[in-house]
């Protein structure tokens, strides 16, 4: 038996790294505070440690929204892969040339495309697509602030983040 409503329980859950985030910080001021050889430089460490934490929890936070779109997203080993009702694939993120986020049919979407033309549309709101913000993480050169606020502010068709052709050695 529960004492916390779900809503209020799943809230907890969803502000919980932020909240680790500033205890951190707050034990590396207390420790910046007592001073010393020892303490100050710990202190200061994880203070700015706990910053940077705290910045990427907030970030990691617009990706985590209520299940509103039908579908499973399912991160595994360098793929991504979506599952709906009626489409759905993997991709592997060594084969994304282009990441974009659209709005197709009132639902706004990520869109992957590949090297060889092929399309993966994903709904920013189906259940597991908060675990694409670590997959998009591990593409090279994305800005993962530039990729939040997109997702904060609405839908965007340009690219948020595209590969970089490779350099011929010469």
């Amino acid at each position: 038996m529960s004492f916390i409503r779900p809503k209020a329980r799943r809230e907890i859950e969803r502000w919980s790294e932020v909240a680790a985030a500033v205890g951190a910080a707050l034990v590396g001021t207390l420790l910046m505070r007592m001073g010393g050889f020892l303490f100050l430089p710990v202190g200061a460490l994880l203070t700015l440690l706990s910053l940077g934490w705290l910045l990427n929890a907030l970030r990691r936070l617009s990706f985590q929204r209520p299940v509103a779109a039908p579908g499973v997203v399912e991160v595994i080993e360098g793929q991504v892969g979506y599952f709906g009702p009626t489409f759905g694939g993997f991709v592997a993120l060594d084969d994304v040339t282009e990441l974009r986020l659209t709005d197709f049919h009132g639902a706004r979407q990520w869109r992957l495309r590949t090297r060889s033309a092929e399309v993966l549309l994903i709904p920013i709101d189906a259940t597991g697509a908060e675990k694409l913000f670590d997959a998009f993480a591990t593409l090279p050169g994305i800005d993962m602030a530039a990729l939040s606020a997109a997702l904060n502010r609405g839908a965007s068709t340009l690219p948020l983040w595209t590969r970089a052709a490779p350099r011929l050695p010469g």
